[in-house]
């Protein structure tokens, strides 16, 4: 049972799910959702294949970044860097289920879906990982593999790379920005130990990093409102009122996060960012869901 427990917490669940989840609602936004006969299964083997791939580029990281991993606390207990499995194990259960779930992905819905599921897991371990020790761009560069899941829900539904996909891929691409830098702020003695360089700024938290984390919450506001303006989704019903009535509530609540994350320069105010964008971005999307506009 440990065994399993291992290589279950080498896919990194909660992360994988997150992203999985996004992937998953960027699916049922789709008009071609509603043209399947099995809605369920296709749910259902998006979150199976998503998560093999998500799991496998989580595995990758953990192979590469396994002393980086044992150097800090909050990582060290992991099972590559406390020694408890091989760095051969964990490339072994990678390749697998990185092959399998892009494999599975083609098999179920189309090769433009597998396609952005294989580039995205090759972004994230092979170009986002090794670069967070060489530039702060690293953050920029792990934002399209993370934003990617969005892109492959949507081909998974419509099969091409249309409007609405490039508009989730948006909402995830930015959404990340202030994320990953709250993350960088509250880890940062962690992670400058290590030598990543996750920070806008050389000098670490500054007020220049809360200020760009303002930015991009302020970026957000017409890419989640976009939604409503080309189709995808619908303000005319009640559901639809209420969707966008919670989308620019979110948004509100986001601002502030980091508005207060400016003024205050605090671990404290970091962490209340990072755990409220985890609350913000499946809100808005299933705010989305909401207010889907009907087929006529």
């Amino acid at each position: 049972m440990s065994r399993i427990r291992d290589y279950w917490t080498l896919t990194k669940p909660s992360l994988s799910i997150l992203v999985v989840f996004s992937s998953v609602v960027s699916f049922m936004l789709t008009r071609g959702y509603e043209s399947f006969a099995d809605p369920l299964y296709r749910i259902l083997s998006l979150f199976a294949g998503g998560f093999l791939v998500t799991g496998s580029a989580n595995a990758i990281n953990q192979c590469v970044e396994k002393d980086t991993d044992a150097g800090m606390k909050r990582t060290a207990s992991r099972p590559i860097a406390s020694g408890r499995m091989s760095v051969q194990a964990g490339w072994v259960f990678a390749i697998l289920t990185g092959i399998v779930g892009v494999c599975w992905l083609g098999w179920v819905f189309n090769l433009l879906t597998a396609s952005l599921a294989a580039f995205s897991l090759f972004l994230y371990a092979f170009i986002y990982t090794p670069m967070k020790k060489v530039s702060s761009l690293a953050v920029l560069m792990g934002a399209i593999p993370g934003a990617l899941p969005c892109l492959i829900g949507w081909t998974a539904g419509e099969g091409e790379l249309s409007l609405g996909g490039w508009i989730v891929f948006a909402f995830q691409f930015f959404w990340q920005f202030p994320h990953f830098w709250a993350i960088a702020w509250v880890a940062h003695r962690d992670y400058s130990a290590v030598g990543f360089k996750l920070l806008p700024s050389d000098q670490g938290p500054t007020r220049f990093t809360a200020l760009q984390t303002v930015l991009y919450s302020l970026l957000l506001v017409p890419v989640t409102l976009m939604p409503f303006f080309t189709g995808i989704c619908s303000y005319g019903s009640i559901s639809g009122q209420v969707g966008l009535g919670m989308v620019i509530v979110s948004n509100g609540f986001m601002i502030a996060r980091c508005v207060q994350l400016y003024r205050g320069m605090e671990v404290a105010q970091a962490r209340r960012v990072m755990f409220g964008s985890y609350l913000y971005l499946p809100v808005v999307m299933l705010s989305w869901l909401l207010s889907k506009t009907p087929i006529a």
